[in-house]
């Protein structure tokens, strides 16, 4: 059996039926195609942990929840704080805008200021949140764990950091 030494392929003539190429004579003993060994498979090692980390705030409690599934991240106690945090904070922003809503239903009964106030109010409280939002993903993917008062100490106590 001749084997071509150009695309290995068995050829019984003196030219390769697929490339072409001049096959070797038999009695010079260079026939036989040995295939060169066939490169390793790198798996993926999945996102660096900062990375995690920071994805975890994108979505807010979705993504939170995603991590603390997601098999390789569920195990790491960083991006686990970073998953508990995002919960946790998406969760405060409820009873904020529960108490603003309590104020502009106050502030509306006040007829020319209030309706400013209110305004002024909605649009400060979403600065607000979007402002940590970004800031917290600034901090995640840049390795710095910051705890947010009140919420991030119970972050930490079910990351198990």
């Amino acid at each position: 059996m001749a084997f071509c030494p150009n695309c290995g392929t068995d050829s019984p003539g003196k030219f390769c039926a697929k490339c072409g190429s001049p096959m070797p004579d038999p009695g010079q003993g260079g026939g036989t195609y040995v295939p060169p060994p066939a490169a390793p498979i790198v798996q993926s090692a999945g996102m660096e942990e900062n990375v995690a980390s920071a994805l975890c705030y994108a979505l807010g409690w979705i993504t939170g929840v995603l991590f603390l599934v997601l098999e390789p991240y569920n195990k790491n106690r960083t991006v686990r704080f970073h998953a508990f945090q995002s919960i946790f904070f998406n969760i405060a922003i409820i009873p904020l805008y529960i108490v603003v809503g309590i104020f502009s239903f106050v502030l509306h009964y006040i007829p020319v200021i209030g309706p400013l106030i209110i305004m002024l109010m909605y649009v400060v409280l979403m600065i607000g949140i979007v402002g940590m939002w970004a800031f917290l993903i600034y901090k995640a993917y840049n390795k710095d764990k910051f705890v947010i008062p009140l919420i991030g100490p119970l972050a930490e106590k079910q990351a198990g950091a």
